[in-house]
């Protein structure tokens, strides 16, 4: 085995700042890689920041068929209305109008009230309401829907009450007909339910590991495409290793800050849940970073000279992420062959990650699994670099 010298460390140092200052030269030359790398991140997230600063949608249009017109249908309104999140816009007087204005998307749910309500209630005959949502909208309909079921329950035991003070129960009796067991709600890691803390903190890291995934896929595809690939080989010592690490750096710290963004934004600026402490969230957005590179790395090592073929890989990788990750659907609930596939997508273990630590504040033995999976990501690419050695010498671009 030959001893490494002080004299070769040197000489690779230098190799790799060779790299670095060509690497960096060619960034300079083409503002596609400053939208992808930078505008492209600060843009998303931005976005999606503001598009849901206040946490859930509020004041979504509504409405109410009133075709009992009395006082305990005005009730009905005036409790559906008193939540934040409904907005009783329209008071219709017949179905075929409340199911025009959901059909022109001009209310997003509307309550039926019958006629003979308030008859019914009082001679205990135990009258139906109905509403109606349109979960076309996924979102704004389950939202409603909560609503709306909440306004019944409440306008049900406000006629219960009525009856029970008629009937001469005293204020202090009447609660235990009304609410024989109270119940209290306690929201865990997200207690303000902020829909935001929800979506973003997955949202966001997925779309930056996508355009990590592509760009790192480009970047060095690009090699081959404009025929320089022997040229990096040579200016690496002959070490396909060394050339990829010095030509992926500069877009690592790049895509790095953009992560120490984000985390800076979501949990000093806008004060999203971090049981864990930011600089955790740093490493683990470093290691992301890593994952990412390393799997893409790892796919373009394996199609080398068809670049379109892994970044296209690459993307529907990053993409399938979103809905395979758990954050929309839980991954226990998935067939077995998708829970297996799950293991293999960056996405999936920073959000264990995040929710475990970040959210439950749980210590990182209790996400071992994930951290180590992330990891092996960044060494995926020592499998393929055998190919790589073969393919800087050997391959062509595949037009």
């Amino acid at each position: 085995m030959k001893q490494i010298t002080f004299n070769d460390i040197k000489l690779m140092a230098a190799r790799f700042h060779a790299i670095n200052r060509r690497e960096l030269r060619y960034y300079s030359h083409r503002p596609l890689f400053l939208f992808t790398m930078l505008i492209a991140p600060l843009l998303c997230v931005v976005f999606f920041t503001t598009l849901m600063f206040k946490g859930l949608p509020t004041k979504i249009p509504a409405a109410i068929v009133d075709e009992d017109c009395t006082h305990i249908s005005r009730l009905f309104c005036r409790i559906l209305d008193s939540w934040e999140g409904t907005d009783v816009k329209y008071v219709f007087h017949t179905f075929r109008e409340a199911r025009k204005a959901v059909q022109e998307g001009k209310i997003y749910a509307f309550y039926y009230l019958p006629e003979g309500l308030t008859t019914d209630a009082e001679s205990n005959k135990q009258p139906t309401i109905s509403f109606y949502t349109n979960d076309t909208y996924y979102v704004p309909g389950n939202l409603m829907m909560r609503d709306m079921k909440t306004a019944g329950a409440l306008a049900g035991l406000g006629l219960t009450r009525a009856v029970l003070r008629g009937h001469g129960t005293s204020d202090h009796d009447y609660w235990g007909y009304i609410q024989p067991i109270a119940i209290e709600t306690h929201p865990l890691g997200n207690s303000y339910l902020n829909y935001s803390v929800y979506l973003s903190n997955t949202l966001v890291p997925g779309i930056f590991i996508l355009l990590i995934m592509i760009t790192t896929s480009y970047v060095i595809g690009i090699e081959w495409k404009y025929k320089r690939q022997k040229e990096l080989y040579q200016m690496s010592g002959n070490s396909p290793a060394l050339a990829l690490a010095a030509k992926l750096l500069p877009q690592t710290v790049i895509y790095t800050l953009m992560f120490f963004f984000m985390d800076v934004w979501f949990y000093c600026y806008l004060d999203y849940p971090c049981k864990c402490g930011l600089p955790a969230m740093m490493l683990i957005s470093v290691l992301t970073v890593l994952a990412a590179q390393g799997f893409s790395v790892f796919f373009f090592g394996l199609m080398a000279g068809e670049m379109r073929l892994a970044m296209c890989i690459c993307c529907l990788w990053g993409i399938f992420s979103f809905s395979i990750c758990g954050f929309t659907y839980p991954v226990p609930a998935m067939d077995m062959p998708l829970k297996l596939l799950s293991v293999w997508f960056p996405l999936r273990h920073y959000y264990l990650i995040y929710v475990n630590m970040a959210l439950n504040g749980y210590s990182p033995s209790y996400v071992w699994w994930s951290i180590g999976a992330l990891i092996c990501f960044c060494f995926l690419p020592l499998l393929t670099m055998p190919r790589y050695r073969k393919a800087f010498l050997k391959f062509q671009y595949l037009k």
